[in-house]
């Protein structure tokens, strides 16, 4: 199992057997490199602990518990979760701030302890089966284990064709489950217990001065960077160029002024200029003097295919899977840790969506039901734009998601890419009769409402941090960063952070139709006037225009008739309309044919 997992820790390992019970860990050395070793022991080895991650508060722990009596043997930083649980038990999780997955054995209690950080940033996957409680950080390391079954979730093969990724706690496998962000795991006596030890929704909704609201956030970011730049190894950041990880550049340079050197900071770019970032994050990279280095993403990608859809062990649909792979291995380079921007959309209301949305109920009082498919079918006829987004694939988009999605699902009505209808065209009578009890999108709906809150936008920026940020993008950045041997962190979701921006309005994250109102008040200071004003772009690549050039054979091969026959999920000849009409360039249909490609190929190394 822990051969597996060598690409997230391959500069250590060690592992721990007892009577009923085993532990593994491969550690990629970041804190105390020389003595971190694990598994960590208490003192009297009834306490056994692996831990991936970091605890950004272990200095003020590490003082409390020496305090108590405690003895460590270490500098590490995930050593206090030991010290912490032998004196607060599972309440530990309440003082720890960083991101982390760990699992304790309590020889005492007979009790394995496990845990995920609150956003979700490290992932914890485990499978039951009538002899053991097997856990792992990636699928791959259960699925060595012969007991674990292989048969597929056709739940989760709904999702992932209507999402582009699985949602938590579901995978692709009926025997493994995610363990859900801010969750804690009890496995004693043969019995798995879940529970939930932290959510924003929790936090009330306050009043607050612009000024008021600019100041606590400019603080609370600055204190969640200085914090986050712990490391005995060589540290960066990403650097898209967008507000976000502009705002991590710059108060890195703060943080880090009278250090040594500049900061770190990394970027891709693309030859199709509207996917191209590359002159706004040069521009950011001069302000402020860092070191900077970049990379171009060209078409020719098929080998990066083949090693990356499958690395993820489950479907993952994201194209930006592979320019974030590819920052990931410049940046490894130089550094062994980055600073992300990830999570400011998500807190702060960067996406188009959250707009869609706005615009949507005001249509739909206009507009009537019935009107809404004529209108989609009539923007259906213009052709598709080879733009990374443009005004024809916008409206194309909105009509679309406006007359196929239920209303319920607020803005997940453009964040879903196969809708009721094509899954009767598309998905087999097995497949839709496996399927007629299940209702793909229940988990919007749940979170949409887990806010606890009047505030509309709030609602649906719960969701989106639930949901979005945690199963597709903190899984994205996660698996691809770790394969490259990279440890990356997300200071907008420091723990003060996310509490602060829940506590905040909509009015303050967007106002008269301008995006992250707040966060850009308070960087107006710090950041470029061209960065503070221009559009979201979004980190993707231009998949569509490759499908029909450089990656037409690789698809031609995943979706032929014979393939897709044989898994006996889909239609092929509703397949091949698809790939014939998006060939010759009358629709764009590159979501679901990128998302079929993968699961194919994933069918291949996973079932076949």
């Amino acid at each position: 199992m822990v051969d597996t997992l060598r690409h997230r820790g391959p500069d250590d390992e060690g592992h721990k057997t007892l009577p009923g019970a085993g532990l593994g860990m491969c550690r990629l050395s970041i804190i105390d490199v020389a003595g971190g070793q694990q598994p960590f022991a208490s003192e009297d080895g009834a306490i056994q602990l692996v831990a991936n991650g970091e605890i950004y508060n272990h200095g003020e722990l590490r003082e409390e518990l020496i305090a108590r009596g405690h003895r460590f043997r270490s500098r590490s930083d995930v050593e206090v979760i030991v010290h912490g649980y032998e004196e607060f038990g599972v309440a530990v999780l309440d003082r720890l701030r960083g991101m982390f997955a760990f699992a304790i054995w309590d020889e005492s209690n007979r009790r394995l302890f496990a845990a995920r950080d609150r956003a979700g940033e490290k992932p914890l996957y485990y499978a039951q089966t009538p002899q053991h409680l097997l856990f792992a950080s990636e699928i791959k390391a259960l699925l060595v284990q012969s007991d674990v079954s292989r048969e597929v979730d056709v739940e989760a093969l709904d999702q992932f064709l209507t999402y582009e990724y699985v949602l938590t706690p579901r995978t692709m496998f009926t025997s493994v489950r995610t363990l859900p962000p801010a969750h804690y795991l009890l496995y004693q006596y043969g019995a798995v217990k879940t529970e939930r030890y932290w959510d924003v929704a929790s936090v009330p909704v306050r009043q607050w001065t612009d000024d008021e609201a600019e100041s606590a956030l400019r603080e609370a970011l600055g204190r969640a960077v200085a914090g986050q730049m712990m490391s005995d190894v060589p540290l960066g950041a990403f650097l898209s160029g967008g507000i976000d990880s502009s705002a991590i550049v710059a108060l890195m340079t703060e943080a880090s002024a009278g250090g040594t050197g500049s900061v770190n900071t990394f970027s891709m770019g693309f030859e199709a200029a509207s996917y191209n970032e590359l002159p706004y994050a040069r521009e950011v990279a001069a302000r402020f003097d860092t070191h900077h280095r970049e990379g171009m993403v060209s078409p020719d990608l098929s080998d990066l295919f083949e090693q990356l859809v499958t690395h993820f062990d489950q479907p993952f649909g994201d194209v930006s899977l592979f320019p974030t792979y590819l920052v990931s291995q410049i940046a490894r380079e130089h550094v062994t840790v980055a600073l992300s921007g990830d999570g400011g959309d998500e807190l702060f209301g960067g996406y188009d969506t959250y707009g869609a949305e706005a615009i949507a109920r005001r249509v739909g009082a206009l507009l009537p039901e019935t009107a809404k498919p004529l209108v989609a079918g009539i923007a259906s006829m213009f052709p598709p734009s080879e733009k990374k987004k443009g005004l024809i694939n916008k409206l194309r988009r909105f009509t679309l998601g406006l007359a196929t999605a239920p209303r319920s699902i607020a803005q997940y009505r453009w964040m879903t890419f196969l809708d009721a209808g094509a899954k009767q065209r598309f998905y087999t009578p097995a497949l839709q009769a496996a399927l007629v009890d299940s209702d793909v999108y229940a988990p919007i709906r749940r979170h949409l409402r887990g806010a606890h809150t009047d505030d509309l936008l709030n609602r649906q920026l719960y969701a989106d941090v639930q949901v979005y940020l945690a199963d597709d993008i903190l899984v994205k950045v996660d698996r691809m960063s770790m394969a490259a041997s990279l440890e990356t962190r997300a200071p907008f979701l420091d723990v003060d952070v996310m509490e602060l921006a829940f506590s905040m309005p909509g009015h303050l994250k967007i106002r008269h139709g301008e995006r992250k109102f707040v966060l850009k008040q308070a960087m107006r200071n710090l950041l470029p006037e061209s960065v503070l004003t221009r559009r979201k772009e979004g980190f993707s690549i231009p998949m569509k225009s490759w499908l029909r050039r450089e990656w037409a054979p690789l698809m031609q091969d995943l979706l032929g008739p014979d393939q897709v026959g044989r898994r006996g999920w889909f239609e092929p000849a509703q397949v091949t309309r698809c790939v014939d009409e998006h060939l010759a360039g009358r629709q764009n249909h590159a979501h679901l044919l990128f998302s079929l490609m993968v699961l194919e190929r994933w069918a291949q190394a996973s079932l076949d």
